[in-house]
This record gives C-alpha cells, sequence and structure tokens, in this order.
C-alpha cells in the first residue's frame, strides 16, 4: 500500500490562466499594474485570481485572435480554469468606434455592417481555432468563454451618439455575443452572457458601468471599475 501511495500522482494544485483582450485586461477600470497591456486590479480576472494558489494574468489590450500565442505559452497540462474575452478586436473594435465618433450616421452604418460581415463569416472559424489550442495545451482545464456587452443603454436624453449609431452599435454587440456562445458551445466550453447584467448600466445610463468618450480614449467604450466588478459576479454565477 506504501509502495502505491508512492506511486500515485500527486494532486494538482488549482491553476487559473486568464487569456483576452482589454476587455479581460480591465482597460477602463484603472489601477493598472502593467501599462502596456492595460492590465488593471479591478479586472474580472484579477478579482477571480485572489481565489486560485497560481494564477497567470496574460490578457493584453490589442490582442486578437491571431495574436494570443504570446499569452498561449502560459498554459501548461497542470492548468485547471482559463477564462477567456476576445474577438472585438478582430472586427475592429476601435475603428468602428472611432468612425461612429467621427463620421455621420451612414459612415458609422456602414463600418458596422462590414463588422457585421466579418461576425459571421470569418470570426466563428477564428474562434474555434482558438478555443482548440487552449483545450490542446490545457487539456484538463475547464474553459469559460466571456462575452461583451451591449454598448449603450437606450436613453432620448443621450447625446454621446445618434440614435441610429447606438442603435446599430447593441445589434452588432448581440450578433458578436451570439457568434461566440454558439463558438463556446462548439468546444465544451461554458459561455458567461453579461448582456443582461449591463442592460441598465451601458453608457447613458444613470450609473453607466461603461465609460464613455473618455481621456484617455484607450479606456473609453470599456467596462468601469463597476463594469468587471460585474463581470466578476457573473463569473461567479456561473458556476465555474
Amino acid at each position: 500500500m506504501l509502495a502505491v501511495a508512492l506511486l500515485a500522482p500527486a494532486p494538482i494544485a488549482p491553476e487559473y490562466v486568464a487569456l483576452g483582450d482589454s476587455y479581460a485586461s480591465g482597460a477602463g477600470a484603472g489601477s493598472y499594474v502593467d501599462g502596456s497591456c492595460r492590465r488593471s486590479s479591478n479586472a474580472y480576472p484579477a478579482l477571480h485570481g485572489k481565489e486560485f494558489p497560481s494564477f497567470k494574468f496574460v490578457a493584453c489590450s490589442g490582442a486578437t485572435t491571431k495574436s494570443l500565442r504570446s499569452q498561449f505559452r502560459a498554459l501548461t497540462p497542470n492548468t485547471t480554469f482559463v477564462t477567456i474575452t476576445i474577438g472585438g478586436n478582430d472586427l475592429g473594435f476601435v475603428d468602428v468606434l472611432t468612425t461612429c465618433t467621427l463620421s455621420g450616421d451612414r459612415a458609422c452604418a456602414k463600418r458596422v455592417a462590414t463588422a457585421v460581415d466579418f461576425i459571421h463569416g470569418q470570426l466563428p472559424g477564428r474562434l474555434d481555432t482558438a478555443y482548440a489550442t487552449i483545450k490542446e495545451a490545457a487539456p484538463h482545464a475547464r474553459l469559460v468563454v466571456a462575452g461583451y456587452p451591449r454598448l449603450f443603454t437606450p436613453d432620448e436624453g443621450c447625446r454621446t451618439m445618434s440614435v441610429a449609431k447606438r442603435s446599430a452599435l447593441n445589434d452588432a454587440a448581440d450578433q458578436l455575443s451570439d457568434e461566440i456562445a454558439k463558438a463556446a458551445e462548439r468546444a465544451g466550453a461554458r459561455y458567461v452572457d453579461v448582456r443582461e447584467a449591463f442592460a441598465d448600466h451601458g453608457v447613458c445610463a444613470a450609473e453607466p458601468w461603461i465609460n464613455a468618450l473618455v481621456n484617455p480614449t484607450a479606456d473609453s467604450y470599456h467596462p468601469n471599475k463597476a463594469g468587471q466588478a460585474a463581470y466578476f459576479q457573473a463569473l461567479g454565477s456561473s458556476g465555474s
């Protein structure tokens, strides 16, 4: 019995690896611990990471499904839990918001339509590849995919953007979330939908959890500290 005990594999300590883009790194939430990647101590991975004896926070602002290779290096067969928010930059999140901020309704609608075509055409395959890579690198890990909220809460008095622009952007966010949810299901991952949580807390809401156009601009249209706390709560309620 002693020999069997000595030969038995040691239990793996829980290890959490947080991957993704600016929504995962915490851009917009302040208290940055890494300026170039805009990793925030208020970000949902940082909050969740306190529950793990081993935590690797490698999410980085600007990341796309095509630029995750450096983040994937944090994954090992010992990784037991992985979160990721990714996809927004693939379809040109910054360019879409810049166009809709600086141009008229027609130009905004055209740019959003291009992004929507990408969401349904190219993004699903990119997400499938990213999730499969995670599964291969960390075969024992539970993968949780956190989606994106709608940016705006309907408000007739909102002057941030026109009604047409806000409607187009929210509709695109819904289509993005739906495709990410489908990809997560195909990968056998848990999908965390934050749209309902943010419904009354978007830009223009009485208590916004998403920044409007702010300085620095890199924090614009990203969850603030309260928004990241909402992500953390949604992650917890997902049973992760």
